[in-house]
């Protein structure tokens, strides 16, 4: 039977995915970590975690899950032990990565609304405590996908696959984990982050509007010191969240109006509206995990140029040492 056309797309754009999403991450990393950017520290933290998560839903939830274990189903990771975390660090990484974004936007929230709570929660420190926090909560709340999950089948004493045993998918414990996992990587994530991006707006729009009437002209407002200098921190803000609730949204869209409905089960139509929406949410979900780097290198002028010299050092090193040892 021939694949249906979201299928056909799936394979295509995993693979094109993984080969720009990678490299991107990593060198946004390297870049972020070398903590030239002009940046706070905490930002920086930020940054470079968040890039850190997606790297690793690139090579776990991509690279593992979505290419090597549906076109390559005899592989090593299809071994129930192995599958097991494969879909323990799947969901993970990705959890991992959301709340990463979630942090980020709530500190640039504080950083522009609260300004006498700047000094006390926009520090290194926090965002150390913060990242550290939601890395041991998410990992502590997917430990069900290493002990409720059994073989498909056994093959020559070897177990193949992995699946929900039958009495967790009908226990009320099951029904709650599968609940708390799509809220947790779907719904309230998505939930936070718009509603401190409007909040921020409205406090940016009042503030600018008070500036204005002081200043008397709101061509003398975009030379506004304090104004341009927060320019870039909200450029930043907008672009990274923006992105994120657009690549979300219909992921956000198809958990409502299927697993809240009752209506996520396909029963093997893969032509079914419900599957089709939930395929390309989830496509679109994971391309939110390489627009970072896009965004860094658009907005942020010092990152530009950090990402040039990191890139040339491997030929400026190679020219050193064949010039040492011409």
């Amino acid at each position: 039977m021939a694949l249906p056309t979201i299928r056909h797309v799936s394979i295509v754009f995993y693979p094109i995915l993984a080969a720009f999403g990678v490299p991107a991450n990593l060198l946004t990393m390297v870049v972020l970590f070398r903590g030239n950017c002009g940046l706070s520290k905490c930002i920086s933290l930020y940054m470079a975690f968040m890039a850190m998560a997606d790297l690793l839903v690139m090579i776990v939830s991509v690279i593992a899950y979505h290419i090597v274990m549906y076109q390559f189903p005899k592989s090593f990771l299809s071994y129930t032990s192995v599958c097991k975390f494969v879909l323990y660090f799947n969901s993970t990484s990705l959890q991992t990565s959301v709340w990463y974004t979630v942090l980020f936007t709530a500190d640039r929230f504080v950083a522009i609304c609260f300004q006498k709570l700047k000094m006390k929660y926009c520090t290194a420190r926090t965002a150390v405590a913060g990242i550290i926090t939601v890395s041991l909560l998410m990992h502590l709340q997917n430990v069900p996908y290493l002990l409720e999950y059994k073989p498909v089948r056994v093959v020559n004493g070897i177990q193949w696959g992995s699946q929900p045993s039958s009495w967790f998918l009908t226990s009320l414990v099951g029904v709650a984990f599968s609940f708390l996992q799509s809220i947790l990587t779907v719904i309230l994530p998505f939930v936070l982050i718009t509603l401190f991006n409007c909040l921020t707006v409205r406090r940016i729009l009042l503030a600018s509007k008070l500036r204005r009437g002081l200043r008397g002209h709101s061509s003398q407002t975009q030379k506004d010191p304090k104004m341009e200098s927060r320019r870039k921190s909200i450029i930043l803000l907008f672009s990274v969240s923006g992105s994120f609730i657009l690549l979300w949204l219909t992921a956000a869209v198809s958990f409502l109006t299927t697993r809240l409905t009752a209506t996520a089960h396909y029963d093997g139509d893969y032509t079914d509206s419900a599957y089709v929406a939930t395929e390309a949410g989830d496509m679109l979900m994971y391309l939110s995990s390489c627009t970072n780097a896009c965004i860094y290198t658009a907005t942020q002028a010092k990152f530009r140029e950090e990402l040039r010299l990191v890139l040339k050092y491997p030929w400026t090193l190679f020219l050193k040492l064949v010039t040492k040892h011409g």
